[in-house]
């Protein structure tokens, strides 16, 4: 199963995964699908398992973000206390998601202190490496539209 590859459930108990993966639901979607909008009640936590999902902050998406790589997480506003979502979620491929009810998987975390400060722990370093690849697209570019959580490229850089 995808989580187990996440690095935000790395570490994690045997007990603590085990337990996360029976509420666990996997899902596929077609290109075009949008997964939430801004202000949709944060509900659900997302980890990418195959394609990609563009997150667009500002009504006319004036900040965007690809989601592309297998384990990556989304729908992070449900996991910060937040009760909206702070953008729109669309696959712009086919894709392929597991996602988890967040009061599920506070319930679970609650059980085991030692997994819910790891979760954390790996939650807060994947929001920082965001913040950095933000602010590093501001610096190349002077906005912060097409950043790849991914790979960190910034729309029109080239591979090398």
């Amino acid at each position: 199963m995808i989580i187990q590859r996440a690095k935000l459930f790395s570490d994690l108990s045997v007990e603590a995964i085990n337990e996360i993966k029976t509420y666990v639901v996997e899902e596929s979607h077609d290109t075009g699908t949008t997964l939430f909008r801004q202000d949709d009640p944060a509900d659900y936590f997302f980890t990418l398992m195959d394609g990609r999902v563009e997150l667009a902050i500002g009504k006319q998406g004036e900040i965007d973000y690809t989601v592309s790589q297998p384990g990556e997480i989304f729908g992070l506003s449900s996991m910060l206390d937040r009760e909206c979502y702070t953008a729109d979620a669309k696959c712009t491929t086919p894709t392929k998601i597991a996602k988890i009810n967040k009061n599920k998987l506070d319930q679970i975390l609650e059980k085991y202190p030692r997994d819910a400060m790891l979760f954390y722990k790996h939650l807060s370093s994947a929001i920082m490496k965001r913040l950095l690849d933000n602010y590093n697209a501001f610096l190349v570019q002077g906005s912060l539209q097409g950043v790849s959580y991914g790979t960190g490229q910034v729309a029109g850089d080239s591979e090398e």
